[in-house]
């Protein structure tokens, strides 16, 4: 199998039809992601019309943003109760590995999502790895969870035989769809299309914070959809 040779625009290559999109920043005013209840709503519409299937919404919970999961699971179904479109909704979390992660990794206050596997999505510091990480990745594991690494082509510390290591111990990984056009950047990108054709990657999303960030990112072309297809349709 290779790559499309012809370039489509993802917004009209039919991709996101039936779509489940792993990793989004929807649920408004609780993080860097959304602000307000009309640009969820709006995101959701477009996502709609692109015949997105379900959406996990992933808030930040971390040392410097403190989500409590109660409140978080409170502003979810104010959320609801305010959609009316097609899409299922469903929430979780986006944990930073730092101390407060720890401890909640601990009391087990943490908010999952089974998509076939029972998930736990986690990230570290774009710049940096924790101490021990493949550690707590395994302690992940031990309370019976799947650890699933957000957006690993964003990790500028990481190398090829760190991945390896990784999948290596199944980790699993998390594409942001966005970094295969440039959103982040053309190294990020070259970095997600060799993992992409490695086969590294094991679900998909879009990481959305904006609505134009999200409109902007479907209006690229893209060139590697069959690759894309096998990892984010579950």
């Amino acid at each position: 199998m290779c790559f499309f040779r012809q370039k489509k625009v993802l917004a009209e290559s039919g991709f996101f039809r039936g779509f489940t999109d792993c990793h989004s920043h929807l649920l408004p005013g609780v993080d860097d992601g959304v602000k307000t209840l009309e640009e969820s709503l709006a995101i959701l519409e477009e996502m709609e019309r692109l015949g997105v299937r379900k959406v996990w919404l992933t808030p930040h919970i971390m040392e410097d943003i403190p989500n409590e999961t109660v409140d978080l699971q409170q502003k979810f179904q104010e959320l609801k109760q305010m959609y009316h479109g097609k899409i299922e909704l469903a929430l979780a979390a986006e944990y930073m590995m730092d101390n407060l992660f720890e401890e909640r990794l601990e009391k087990d206050d943490l908010l999952p999502f089974e998509e076939g596997k029972h998930y736990l999505l986690v990230e570290t510091s774009y710049f940096n790895p924790p101490m021990e990480l493949l550690s707590i990745l395994q302690r992940i594991q031990r309370k019976g969870y799947y650890p699933l690494l957000a957006h690993p082509e964003r990790y500028e510390y990481m190398r090829m035989k760190d991945y390896k290591i990784l999948k290596d111990n199944q980790i699993s990984f998390q594409l942001n769809i966005p970094s295969l056009v440039g959103m982040y950047g053309k190294h990020i990108e070259k970095k997600a299309k060799i993992l992409l054709k490695a086969g590294m990657y094991d679900l998909g999303g879009n990481d959305v914070h904006s609505l134009i960030f999200y409109v902007t990112a479907c209006k690229h072309k893209i060139d590697n959809l069959s690759f894309l297809k096998n990892v984010c349709k579950i």
